[in-house]
């Protein structure tokens, strides 16, 4: 039990950080576009309370930990009426990249300030803590953009990609969304027993981003 409160306190700022600002992040464009429906529905906020979506940011986390892994979740999505859009393919484009923009830009930020810390900041007694905190942040950040540019509908990714699809091609790509849960549980299953490390592939790049970003500032610092 004290083992799961000190994941939760270690990860849980980084992990809301991350998908808060990843949801105000698409508000924010599409407002710029012209959508202003998340800012109507009060969602074009960074509090994290609008934003918490039971199942999603508080059930699939503990269950997360209570499995032995990570705190990973999502939050609710911002509302978005594309009809609002007076450059609808452009507009869905960057609304989309939006997200995983977001967490890119947090991502880089976390590991600036892991770096200064390790570096020139004093002994103190959180400083350690502060410090795993910050690692944390970088990690899921990295791996929410990446998990969310994959091509696979509803994600992100798959928005991007549908923008360059027209008729029957992108009718056959938006069926897909109805299997979209199973293909996630199948790569789930398939890279959790070894068999085909689906998920470590997808995700090195948000590993090498890791990496490259501690590397960046420990160089320039």
């Amino acid at each position: 039990m004290e083992e799961m409160i000190f994941k939760i306190a270690q990860g849980a700022p980084g992990m809301i950080a991350a998908i808060v600002f990843h949801e105000w992040a698409h508000g924010y464009v599409a407002k710029r576009f012209g959508d202003n429906t998340a800012e109507r529905a009060g969602r074009l906020s960074l509090n994290p309370s609008v934003h918490i979506d039971p199942i999603g940011t508080i059930l699939f986390p503990m269950i997360g930990l209570a499995i032995g892994g990570v705190l990973f979740g999502w939050a609710k999505p911002v509302p978005i009426d594309t009809r609002n859009f007076k450059q609808r393919n452009k507009a869905i484009f960057w609304v989309s990249f939006a997200g995983p923009l977001a967490n890119l830009i947090l991502g880089f930020l976390s590991a600036l300030l892991f770096v200064i810390s390790i570096k020139h900041l004093p002994d103190f007694s959180l400083k350690s803590s502060i410090e795993a905190m910050l690692q944390f942040s970088i990690m899921i950040n990295f791996v929410l953009m990446i998990f969310n540019l994959i091509p696979l509908p509803p994600l992100d990714g798959a928005k991007m990609v549908s923008v360059f699809l027209k008729g029957e091609a992108l009718q056959r790509y938006e069926a897909v969304s109805q299997y979209s849960f199973f293909i996630m549980i199948g790569a789930l299953v398939l890279s959790s027993t070894g068999v085909v490390p689906i998920l470590q592939t997808l995700l090195a790049p948000a590993y090498w981003l890791m990496s490259i970003s501690v590397g960046i500032f420990n160089f320039i610092l």
